[in-house]
């Protein structure tokens, strides 16, 4: 697709990024990606569905959980099928206007999420340290308000990012480095000075999920504090037992994310299969794994999959 004359400050459209000589691999590649987003569709499904029909869910924990399900089901969809139209019709261009939009969403939901597992780390905070206070505390009332506050705190921090690329202008370049578009691969496309963005785009994922891994790290050591004084050891491996998923998330969360920011940093030189498969485990590992771990650690959510199982084992037969 042609550029507009060089007056113009955005190009009309940028090239998703493909995996040099490995381009007959796609529709294998495309399998694999697609089996991951069913799974992933599907399991935070049934989380969220789960927890509807089971009243013993009913608690702050898997109001916070079914908010992570949604936000795993949006991030996801807002960036596979763009990726799987790529691989299957080999539709390599997304409009500038169309990158923005999923440039703003994927940062948006990352931010969003981080403050839902922030919101989870309180709960066990509070349900450990505090567990008299725990129901008056975390009503439902207030677990809504803090789902809608993560929702405004991620808008409110990641709207300026594509409103900063907008009046800048672009180098004939408009070749990608992942499948999906990111403010850093779209900023480093830009003939300007980007700095504003650079201090922006840092202040803000610092301020976001920076400070919520400091904040989910002291409630753990707040947590750790107030396990080690309990009498017995059993008592101790009991209470920290119902952190386990929680803190297996968090990991699911982070690591990608970190790793994914490394290899923006540092990664200039490393191979393109790198950034792709960094920037495809950061969007679909988390969505994958969260079912998964909260399915095997929640007794409640098990045995209701379990049942489900049987119920469509007796229909088929």
């Amino acid at each position: 697709m042609p550029f507009r004359n060089s007056s113009d400050l955005s190009p009309s459209s940028f090239i998703l990024a493909s995996i040099p000589g490995l381009e007959a691999a796609h529709f294998w590649m495309s399998i694999l990606l697609c089996s991951m987003y069913i799974l992933a569709v599907t399991g935070n499904c049934v989380v969220m569905l789960i927890v509807k029909m089971e009243p013993g869910l009913h608690a702050p924990m898997y109001f916070f959980l079914c908010m992570l399900a949604a936000i795993d089901l949006a991030l996801s969809t807002s960036t596979v099928p763009r990726i799987l139209s790529f691989y299957w019709f080999d539709s390599r261009e997304i409009s500038f206007g169309a990158c923005l939009v999923q440039m703003f969403l994927i940062h948006t939901l990352s931010a969003v999420e981080s403050t839902v597992l922030l919101a989870m780390a309180v709960d066990r905070y509070v349900a450990i340290c505090h567990p008299l206070r725990h129901a008056a505390i975390l009503t439902n009332a207030t677990t809504a308000k803090i789902g809608l506050v993560a929702m405004a705190r991620g808008v409110l921090f990641f709207l300026p990012l594509p409103l900063l690329l907008l009046p800048l202008p672009f180098c004939s370049s408009r070749m990608l480095s992942h499948s999906f578009c990111l403010h850093q691969d779209v900023m480093n496309l830009a003939c300007a000075n980007t700095t504003p963005n650079v201090v922006y785009g840092l202040t803000a994922i610092l301020l976001v999920m920076g400070l919520d891994a400091v904040l989910i790290c002291l409630s753990y050591v707040l947590i750790l504090k107030a396990v080690l004084r309990l009498a017995s050891w059993k008592e101790r491996v009991k209470v920290f037992g119902t952190c386990v998923a929680h803190i297996c998330v968090v990991l699911a969360f982070y690591v990608p994310l970190i790793g994914l920011s490394v290899v923006h940093r540092f990664g200039k030189d490393l191979a393109p299969l790198v950034h792709i498969i960094m920037g495809n485990v950061y969007i679909l590992v988390p969505a994958v794994l969260n079912p998964i771990i909260y399915g095997v650690r929640t007794k409640q959510i098990r045995r209701r999959i379990l049942s489900l199982v049987h119920i469509y084992d007796r229909t088929a037969q």
